[in-house]
């Protein structure tokens, strides 16, 4: 799949497309880029859907955005303008996997099928910081809030580690690859690691764009790795609880955080399944 670029919401994106009809929509999360839906994307041209996968704000070869946000609200806007740029329609669907599934979730009203992995809705992380074990695996969100961050992000194996930790057993050296590539540059580093200044207030919104929609307004398909070292399993317990009517949320057996490359053919089928044929 070659790189494309489209100009959306002021950022020159660049992504990875593949088959023709509706479009998938395919949002990445941290550290990751938009080859982690290599295995899905196939499947999905399949189906016949037009799967595109944009690097996110700031992910190189993404440029990094000159307004330098990273509020949810930014986020939500690229989703808007890259579905109007793209030529989405109704028959739409969207994907997000751990910080792609911020605008997924704020915007899946918007499109037919929206699909999350690996981050619960937002109203089920009220208590995410009161549990020790959790604390505990989340060090880096606070570690990102210090003017260590950069440095220690770019220490040689801290990334890598992140990915040993959040998917125990995996061997991802391909992605990892990618994932250097992609922010190898201090510029693309810091970028990244601004989603989680914006997150915890540290960066103040950049107030350029409008207040994100809560709560979700349309029905999600929630997968989850049973064995994920970044967020515990348990809280795919109470996603229901903050999602529409007609929601499902799995749990998938023998996978960590990166569920849909560890486990790609179950993952994909539960996708598949959920989103059915492409309507165009």
């Amino acid at each position: 799949m070659e790189i494309r670029t489209i100009h959306a919401n002021g950022v020159e994106f660049a992504y990875l497309s593949l088959g023709e009809g509706p479009l998938a929509l395919l949002l990445h999360g941290f550290p990751d880029t938009a080859h982690t839906w290599r295995h899905l994307m196939p499947a999905l041209a399949e189906r016949g859907y037009r799967a595109v996968a944009p690097f996110m704000r700031g992910y190189a070869p993404t440029e990094v955005p000159a307004d330098g946000a990273y509020e949810d609200a930014a986020l939500v806007a690229d989703v808007r303008a890259l579905h109007e740029e793209l030529g989405g329609g109704d028959d739409a669907v969207i994907i997000g996997h751990d910080w792609g599934t911020f605008p997924a979730y704020a915007t899946a009203g918007r499109f037919r099928r929206a699909v999350t992995l690996a981050v619960p809705p937002p109203g089920s992380l009220a208590g995410l910081f009161l549990d020790y074990e959790q604390l505990k695996r989340s060090f880096y969100i606070f570690l990102f809030q210090t003017a260590l961050a950069e440095t220690a992000a770019a220490t040689p194996g801290f990334i890598d580690n992140l990915w040993r930790d959040w998917s125990p057993g995996y061997d991802a050296s391909e992605d990892l690859e990618f994932v250097h590539r992609s922010l190898r540059d201090p510029a693309n580093l810091a970028a990244a690691i601004g989603y989680y200044r914006a997150m915890l207030g540290t960066t103040p919104p950049s107030g350029r764009y409008p207040a994100v929609e809560r709560p979700v307004t349309g029905p999600v398909l929630y997968l989850h790795g049973a064995q994920d070292g970044c967020l515990g399993p348990d809280l795919v317990k109470g996603a229901l609880d903050h999602l529409p009517e007609g929601s499902r949320a799995e749990q998938v057996a023998g996978a960590g955080h990166f569920l849909h490359l560890e486990r790609p053919a179950e993952v994909n089928r539960l996708i598949l399944d959920w989103l059915g044929p492409a309507s165009g």
